[in-house]
């Protein structure tokens, strides 16, 4: 399908971080600052003004960057490093593919999920995002590596990023400000793998309206 016809991916992710603000920020408040939510909205609505502020409506490569770029450039802590690089990952790779379908998507998320990590040197187990895009990205690329449909390799991946949010509860959290509680971490979800889950939902719920579907 065409990237050119899918810059509402991107404007549905704002929405849903506004949508999500206050959920964000209690889990936050749990074991951090509780400013999670708050940045998060921030950081994507003020992405929002950017991309409108275009004299034309953005492809969808061009909205993620101007997503990326803002919250590179806006959101405070560790969070605009790790989402502003997964977005700016992604936005080059379908950049490149010039196309929007199962092989592109799957290789946007590979790449987004090495930048992440390259940031943030977490692991699956550390309770972070980590949980949340490493279980979704390997699910999404086995689903296609079986031949399943672009909406049921989706399907699959956000099946697997929520396993992965949910998981994070039974963790005790080994990086950033949480780690300083040890044990007492655990029981509480992690605020950036649950806003890592919104977001990955969002898009799949999104691509998944566009009148066209590729396999």
């Amino acid at each position: 399908m065409a990237l050119y016809d899918s810059p509402e991916i991107v404007e549905n992710l704002i929405t849903m971080t506004g949508e999500q603000r206050a959920y964000l920020s209690e889990i936050d408040g749990a074991i951090g600052d509780g400013d999670h939510g708050i940045n998060m909205s921030k950081g994507f609505a003020q992405a929002r003004e950017r991309i409108h502020a275009r004299a034309t409506l953005p492809n969808l490569p061009q909205a993620l960057d101007d997503l990326a770029m803002t919250l590179l450039e806006g959101i405070g802590g560790s969070m605009g490093p790790l989402y502003g690089g997964f977005f700016l990952a992604m936005s080059e790779a379908l950049a490149e593919a010039g196309t929007l379908d199962r092989e592109s998507f799957g290789q946007a998320l590979t790449r987004g999920v090495e930048s992440v990590q390259e940031v943030g040197n977490a692991q699956v187990g550390d309770k972070t995002l980590i949980d949340t895009l490493v279980p979704a990205r390997d699910t999404y690329l086995e689903a296609q590596a079986a031949g399943l449909r672009f909406t049921e390799c989706l399907e699959n991946m956000v099946g697997a990023a929520e396993q992965g949010q949910l998981s994070t509860k039974d963790l005790q959290a080994r990086i950033g400000r949480s780690a300083r509680l040890g044990e007492r971490s655990i029981g509480v979800l992690d605020a950036g793998a649950t806003s890592c889950y919104f977001i990955l939902k969002s898009m799949a719920d999104s691509i998944r309206r566009l009148p066209v579907r590729s396999v």
